[in-house]
């Protein structure tokens, strides 16, 4: 997705024709070059089906578009260019969107790219494609979400709707309720169709999408007067801006202006934004990097869908970030939502004046966060286990008040308590237990307040766990012993996932949970961001995601400033208590989360490889678990060309030590995170971890170039132990072993190489014996080269000849065609001189025929009528003979023409 929009961003400024420039010749002759020439574009074709719901106007007309858009009240723009891939991938969600809106919305697409078009002539856009809005006359509002139907339809539909109508009670705790600030406006639609302000308050909505295209702010509208008096509006036109955590605000109209851009800009400058969407849009941007330096960062990704009704996970993790943030709220629950929630539901019966001491009978003490978790430093410089406490501030219910209020915690209580603590430290520093051991300690100041501290033994590399079923400290079902501790023998030894942990002391979340508030009881505050997995997987890859899972849920702390990163357990769901117990373990002070370190890919080396390869899950499996062996580490990456220069010195290196006692490896740092302690800003970097002092690792001097005998020196000087006291009989009994060994290791070495200068020479006299037979089969083939370019030769003669010949054939047909042309045209006019005769013939039949009839008219004689009918048959007989003569003419004739 970032090389597309990239794609149609470079190439948006330029031209619509393609250059043909002639190419430069020579510096003497620049004046006399050519001109450029640009070929004219093509025209442009139809970008959406005909069948679509999208008009699209292909030749860039924006003039109709806007003629089109006088008849709608909403219009979607959809600025496209031909060539551009996202454009083409954006296609199909329009239409997907179209098909659903096309009743509500006029959608109309507008090739912006074909250089004829008013639209390029007045449109000037920097990346493609651009979706503008109207609604009525106001607009444009450009769309710059992400390019999916779904989150399309949904600003569409906020588009249509900037107003949501508030009717009941039960509608404004819903709208309230939500994680997005709401402003609600209250108008009287008793007066008229239109109260004052109302549109004003509908246009306010408008700029904010225009403003925000996340649509954080949601607006809505009561008309009743009883339903607004529960947020303190009472007169018409006043607007109220809901916040969760801090005071909720009422427009000011006695300083501000009401305008649609002031009532905007003041619920965008005073919004509150528990939890922000991030939404890279997949080109180069500064987003995430911008937030996650405000500070510690959770990156919660969620598959979301906006049109969705209902959002269970969505609801917890807002619950998570709101009691995160209430800082000023006992139960985390803000009175307001409490009042209007308290008319529709039952609230807890608080007329018998017993319940809460009934409740505090069950329990011995009252619990509540105030707590402190004590990390004991190791009890023996090898070991690496550690005794974690957590200790709290305890009340007892001894004497039975009239109302239990328990205090927040401050720091004085806690410091005070630290001191009882660090006076008995002796009690648990030298405790070696995997259960968890509790005591007591009485206060100094008040007889009703004492400390609870619950410890354990735990391995600093084995607190990312084994188990995610079970707390690591479970309510022990066994009561104080005399001495103040308790039996915990039938608790579980295993230890969980830190994630699971709710609290160190037993009981500890039945009173509630320990988030709220959270954020300002830390210096290690934590900025809440969701993101879509559906459409942003690939960053929680990146921090850390598991590419096989099926479920796309992951959430990961970020800290830039302190450099760690946490990921939550992926073999959990992700519900508000897991992310719950997360922000918890990481706001502690010693957090027990285990940084997640980036490990490379894994890849399978075969057996014989003389290097190994380290990853970040392998790197203290080879450096440090193996006591007994030399490791030579050499830190590279794969841009590094003079550490690529190494690896045959480092292969020579490897062959040489043997490999009972010395091991060589590398990795790659640019695929590999590494713990603080060992790492490094230069490259090629070289550690060596002689055995039995892995502690007292040496880096390879600077100084002295990385060759062979350097290497060698600087391992043999290291690997050897120190000491100022002289060598005994038995250390020179083992170190003459030592030299033994390394002699037969060489004397080994020596004698693997000579095999393979043996090996090497036979190869070399087979690979000359194959070069020979290449050079006679490359003779061979020279041969047959020159017998086809003979041929190819006399192949072409002989189609010169053809060539000939099909020329002088044509030219012959070419003449009889005209020939029989012209015997055509003789014909077809000898017809039409036969048409002719056949008419006068005709004619002068109908002339003698009318002579007739007048003759027998005549009272004339009979000799007359025989005389006349002799002179007739005589002129009859003459026209005839001529008639004759002139059919013989034409058929000699005619067959002239066919002889010839």
């Amino acid at each position: 997705p970032a090389a597309g929009w990239a794609g149609c961003a470079g190439r948006a400024a330029g031209g619509g024709g393609r250059s043909l420039a002639r190419p430069f010749v020579g510096a003497g002759v620049s004046e006399f070059r050519a001109k450029d020439v640009t070929m004219p574009a093509k025209l442009p074709v139809n970008f959406f089906s005909t069948r679509s719901p999208v008009v699209d106007l292909f030749r860039g007309q924006l003039d109709y578009a806007d003629h089109l858009r006088q008849d709608s009240e909403i219009a979607l723009y959809f600025f496209y260019a031909p060539w551009c891939g996202q454009s083409v991938a954006v296609r199909e969600e329009i239409e997907h969107v179209a098909s659903r809106l096309s009743d509500q919305v006029l959608f109309v697409a507008i090739n912006c790219w074909w250089n004829q078009g008013k639209c390029r002539k007045q449109k000037h856009f920097f990346y493609f494609p651009v979706i503008h809005l109207y609604h009525r006359s106001f607009g444009p509002i450009e769309y710059k979400g992400p390019m999916s139907a779904v989150y399309i339809e949904k600003f569409v539909r906020r588009v249509m709707t900037p107003l949501l109508y508030i009717s009941s009670r039960s509608k404004l705790l819903d709208f309230l309720s939500n994680y997005e600030p709401g402003v609600v406006g209250y108008f009287e639609f008793n007066a008229s169709p239109q109260p004052p302000g109302y549109l004003t308050f509908f246009m306010s909505a408008l700029h904010s999408l225009k403003k925000d295209y996340l649509g954080t702010v949601r607006f809505g509208v009561v008309t009743d007067k009883h339903v607004a008096e529960e947020i303190s509006l009472v007169h018409s036109g006043s607007v109220y801006l809901h916040r969760h955590v801090n005071t909720s605000l009422i427009y000011p109209n006695d300083i501000m202006n009401y305008t649609a851009e002031n009532v905007c800009k003041w619920a965008l400058e005073n919004r509150e934004l528990l939890i922000r969407w991030l939404r890279p849009h997949g080109g180069k941007s500064l987003l995430l990097n911008n937030e996650l330096k405000k500070g510690p960062a959770l990156l919660v990704f969620i598959p979301y869908n906006p049109l969705a009704e209902i959002q269970p996970l969505l609801d917890e993790i807002t619950k998570v970030a709101l009691e995160y943030h209430s800082c000023n709220k006992s139960q985390g629950a803000e009175p307001e939502l409490q009042h209007l929630g308290n008319s529709d539901s039952p609230a807890f019966d608080s007329s018998d004046p017993d319940a809460h001491m009934k409740l505090a009978e069950t329990f011995l003490i009252t619990k509540y966060p105030c707590c402190n978790t004590v990390v004991l430093p190791q009890w023996h410089s090898i070991s690496r286990t550690h005794n974690v406490c957590e200790l709290c501030i305890n009340q007892t219910l001894g004497v039975k008040p009239d109302k239990v209020s328990v205090p927040h915690c401050n720091f004085f209580e806690i410091e005070t308590a630290l001191d009882s603590f660090y006076l008995q430290e002796h009690t648990f520093f030298q405790v070696v237990s995997s259960s968890i051991e509790c005591s007591n300690f009485l206060s100094f100041y008040s007889p009703f307040s004492y400390y609870t501290a619950c410890c354990r033994t735990v391995d600093r590399h084995f607190l990312s766990f084994i188990s995610s079923e079970k707390t690591i400290f479970q309510t022990p079902k066994v009561a104080f012993s005399s001495h103040g501790k308790k039996d915990n023998a039938d608790i579980q030894n295993s230890i969980p996932h830190i994630e699971d942990r709710n609290c160190f002391i037993p009981d500890l979340h039945i009173s509630g949970t320990n988030i709220t508030g959270l954020s300002c009881r830390t210096n290690k505050t934590l900025n809440l961001y969701l993101l879509d997995s559906n459409l942003f997987w690939i960053y929680a890859e990146r921090l850390g995601a598991s590419r096989s899972t099926h479920l796309k849920e992951f959430a990961a702390i970020v800290d830039l400033k302190e450099e760690l990163h946490y990921v939550l357990d992926q073999n959990q769901s992700l519900t508000g208590s897991t992310l719950e117990n997360f922000i918890k373990n990481f706001s502690i002070l010693y957090s027990p989360l285990k940084r997640h370190l980036v490990d490379g890919t894994s890849v399978r080396v075969p057996a014989e490889r003389v290097v190994a390869e380290v990853t970040t899950s392998t790197f203290h499996h080879v450096t440090l678990h193996f006591i007994f062996q030399n490791v030579l580490l050499l830190y590279y990456a794969q841009w590094c060309g003079f550490c690529a220069s190494l690896n045959h010195i480092f292969i020579q290196l490897a062959r040489l030590l043997p490999p009972d006692h010395f091991t060589v490896a590398r990795i790659d740092i640019t695929q590999n995170d590494l713990p603080w302690e060992f790492m490094t800003d230069r490259l090629p970097t070289i550690l060596f971890f002689p055995q039995q002092r892995k502690d007292q690792s040496v880096k390879f001097s600077e100084d002295f170039p990385v060759s062979l005998p350097h290497l060698l020196r600087f391992i043999l000087h290291h690997s050897s132990l120190t000491s100022s006291e002289p060598c005994t009989k038995e250390c020179l009994h083992k170190e003459t072993v030592l030299q033994q060994g390394h002699i037969s290791h060489l004397e080994k070495e020596i004698q693997k190489l000579r095999s393979e200068i043996r090996a090497l020479h036979r190869a070399h006299e087979s690979l000359e014996a194959q070069l020979s037979e290449a050079r006679r089969e490359e003779h061979r083939l020279q041969q047959q080269k020159h017998t086809l370019e003979k041929q190819h030769k006399t192949l072409q003669l002989h189609s010169q000849q053809l060539q000939a010949t099909y020329d002088q054939k044509n030219r012959e047909l070419l003449e009889m065609a005209e020939k029989l042309q012209e015997l055509a045209d003789a014909s077809e006019n000898l017809l039409k001189e036969n048409t002719l005769l056949r008419i006068l013939v005709a004619s002068r039949e109908g002339k003698l025929q009318s002579k007739d009839e007048s003759k027998e008219t005549l009272q004339s004689g009979q000799t007359v009528a025989d005389d006349s009918s002799v002179l007739v048959s005589t002129a009859l007989t003459t026209e005839e003979k001529r008639i004759d003569r002139v059919d013989t003419v034409a058929t000699e004739h005619s067959n002239e023409n066919r002889t010839e």
